[in-house]
């Protein structure tokens, strides 16, 4: 008698972020006009478009910078529509702007140790807790993976921009967050910084399973790191696909490509 083992059931990823309906309107301008997805755990997901598209608005509204018009956003399943940032960042959500946040006068350490103290801790324990907020062996982690150990010491303000850039990164990804959103990451790096900062992305999301939402202009970025490409225009989901059929899509060859 033949048996047949029966096969494992696939569990399907996780959902981290699903936003639903979205929408956001300052007056007669819809910037955000009922955009829908999701993030699976272990994603990294694009968010490409032309310039006024409302991608930074999408991720603000996300974000808790903007109150939405309209829609919901859920984090885990759990709603966390108009949340302010600082109760999103307990939550385990992190972000990076378009202009850099890192802290001129603080060395790399320094900025690593006090970008972990958003994600967790009271005021109290910020107060009266060790002075490194017990970041420190955190904070070595982060240095060693972004390849930052020989500037460890320097303070931020007399890095390069890619340099700063790849600390700005790192500093994101401090604390072990859920859910990290990348607004223009590669924006105004040069060649030879922008392939590592790519090389640490793709390092630790298939490391450390770190989820993570690009926001950028720069295309052959997004398409050689991201698993998965949303197109937007005026305010609305073009297209969603792999790289591959994104760049085969003739409505966004069309509208954002030009050729």
């Amino acid at each position: 008698m033949n048996v047949h083992a029966t096969p494992m059931p696939v569990t399907p990823p996780a959902t981290v972020l699903k936003v639903e309906g979205l929408k956001k309107h300052f007056g007669g301008i819809k910037a955000v006009d009922g955009v829908s997805f999701h993030v699976n755990e272990g994603e990294i997901l694009g968010i490409i478009g032309p310039n006024g598209c409302g991608k930074s608005t999408l991720f603000n509204c996300i974000l808790g910078q903007l109150q939405p018009t309209e829609g919901a956003v859920e984090l885990d399943g759990e709603a966390i529509t108009g949340l302010f940032p600082a109760e999103l960042n307990r939550r385990g959500v992190s972000r990076t702007f378009q202009l850099l946040q890192v802290f001129p006068n603080l060395t790399v350490r320094e900025n690593l140790i006090l970008a972990g103290q958003e994600h967790q801790g009271s005021m109290m324990s910020r107060l009266f807790g060790p002075k490194d907020a017990g970041l420190s062996a955190e904070a070595e982690k982060m240095i060693g993976f972004f390849n930052l150990g020989h500037l460890a010491e320097t303070k931020a303000g007399g890095l390069s921009y890619g340099q700063q850039k790849l600390l700005d990164a790192a500093m994101a990804f401090m604390a072990g967050p859920r859910l990290v959103l990348l607004d223009e990451p590669a924006g105004g790096v040069n060649l030879t910084m922008l392939a590592s900062l790519k090389d640490r992305l793709e390092a630790i999301n298939r490391e450390q399973g770190a989820t993570f939402v690009v926001i950028e202009h720069n295309m052959d970025f997004v398409m050689s790191l991201c698993t998965r490409v949303i197109v937007m225009a005026e305010g609305k989901v073009l297209a969603t696909g792999t790289p591959a059929e994104i760049r085969a899509n003739p409505a966004v060859i069309e509208a954002y490509l030009g050729h």
